[in-house]
C-alpha cells in the first residue's frame, strides 16, 4: 500500500527510474520503507538541505498517522 506510492513519487523525481527499488517491511505498529535508487539520483531525491526528503517523510507521517501506524522512510544509493 505505502511501497506503491513511495514508488511513484520517487521514480517521478529520478533520472532512472528503472533503478528505483522500495522495499517494506512491516511489523505491529511500524511500517519501515527503504528505497534504493542510483547513486546520480541521490541529490535529487534528498534535495537542498534535505528539503525533499523531508517533505517525502511528511507525507507518509500524516497518511500514516491515519491508520495510526507509525511510517519510517530511508533512502540508500545502489551499490556497483
Amino acid at each position: 500500500m505505502y511501497k506503491e506510492l513511495l514508488e511513484f513519487i520517487i521514480k517521478n523525481l529520478v533520472n532512472h527510474p528503472d533503478e528505483v527499488f522500495v522495499d517494506e517491511t512491516t511489523t505491529d505498529e511500524k511500517v519501515k520503507l527503504k528505497v534504493k535508487v542510483a547513486k546520480e539520483d541521490m541529490g535529487r531525491v534528498i534535495g537542498k538541505e534535505g528539503r525533499i526528503i523531508k517533505s517525502i517523510r511528511e507525507i507518509f507521517y500524516a497518511y500514516g498517522s491515519k491508520a495510526k501506524q507509525k511510517i519510517s522512510v530511508d533512502i540508500e544509493e545502489i551499490k556497483d
